[in-house]
């Protein structure tokens, strides 16, 4: 009895208690009568509410077409457009005193000819490859030429030496290019040209290129051809014609005799023949610049033939007019990214 007692008791305890949170009747309770810390924190205000899109302006309203006589229409008048900005003066004043560009230092093209090629010529075909040949040479006399040779064939780095003899004598002349490697398996190889000395300057009659076998070009003048030794089709014989290799010392020649002639921006084109083909090889003069080479710091004259087909070389030269335009510098660069380039390091003269 007396449990059951105080369970009622308890019971009534709860019920009234609730019956007083309910009608608030225990703030003392609930609300602690000590004052607690004050803990303060930056509430961000909520972003403001977007503004109220403004009511479109309401469309004029649109006249009623007046009645047309039949069989005829007025055509309809074209909504006036919004009008477009005029042009800023300030970047016109800015472009018109923007300064000169510096010159370029990357190899210069030949401008094209003022009068356009006629139909019936290849738009790629030179207009210089018929002129005359030089007018005015300065041989060089004999001497023989130490390069230091640097190369790059099929990601390998190959050093060597070169010697370019060159024999002027009593109306003939000879030059021989003669590359070596200190790698046993890359095969030394020797260009050779002869022929006679003109008043037009070199005049080859063969021209050979050995590394395994040898093949040739012979300069036929009596009958006017090209012939190969590799069994490739003969070729006419223009005026002027050269090899690979007599070129270099043509080119020389040519330069020493009319400097003058020859300025910044001029082009030669000259039909050069290798052991398998003749075509024509215009070179860009471009200005003469210092060079630091093995054999010393020279002031040279820069000539460059870009390719003209997929599978040519080019062909960059470097001509001392202080030495009589020898060629101190030759570097060719493949298709495929391969270059060769022959550095002067010594000269000996006679």
């Amino acid at each position: 009895m007396k449990r059951t007692w105080l369970r009622l008791a308890v019971l009534a305890v709860v019920v009234l208690a609730v019956h007083l949170w309910l009608l608030g009747g225990l703030p003392r309770v609930v609300t602690p009568t000590k004052t607690g810390t004050f803990v303060a924190r930056n509430v961000e205000p909520p972003a403001p509410p977007a503004p109220a899109p403004t009511p479109a302006a309401k469309p004029a309203p649109v006249p009623k077409p007046q009645p047309q006589p039949q069989g005829k229409v007025a055509p309809p008048r074209p909504a006036p457009g919004p009008q477009e900005p005029p042009l800023a003066a300030p970047q016109t004043r800015a472009i018109a005193s923007a300064p000169k560009a510096a010159p370029v230092t990357e190899p210069q093209v030949a401008r094209a000819p003022a009068s356009a090629p006629r139909a019936s010529e290849p738009a790629s075909a030179p207009r210089e490859a018929r002129a005359a040949p030089a007018s005015r040479v300065a041989v060089a006399p004999s001497a023989r030429y130490h390069y230091d040779v640097t190369a790059q064939v099929k990601g390998l780095a190959l050093r060597g030496s070169a010697v370019l003899d060159w024999r002027n004598r009593n109306g003939e002349y000879e030059v021989q290019l003669s590359t070596s490697s200190p790698f046993p398996f890359v095969k030394p190889r020797t260009e050779r040209s002869v022929g006679v000395v003109t008043a037009q300057g070199l005049g080859p009659v063969r021209y050979s290129v050995k590394v395994r076998s040898e093949e040739a070009t012979h300069f036929d003048r009596e009958n006017g051809r090209v012939t190969f030794s590799t069994n490739k089709p003969e070729a006419v014989l223009e005026p002027g014609a050269q090899d690979r290799l007599s070129i270099v010392m043509q080119l020389g020649a040519m330069l020493a005799g009319e400097p003058s002639k020859y300025k910044p921006g001029s082009t030669i084109t000259v039909q050069t023949a290798s052991t398998k083909e003749a075509e024509p090889w215009t070179f860009t003069v471009e200005e003469a610049s210092a060079l630091d080479l093995p054999g010393g710091r020279v002031q040279a004259v820069r000539l460059l033939r870009n390719p003209r087909k997929e599978y040519d070389q080019k062909v960059e030269l470097w001509l001392a007019p202080g030495s009589a335009y020898a060629p101190v510098r030759l570097r060719l660069t493949q298709p495929n990214g391969d270059w060769v380039d022959q550095q002067w390091s010594s000269t000996d003269r006679g």
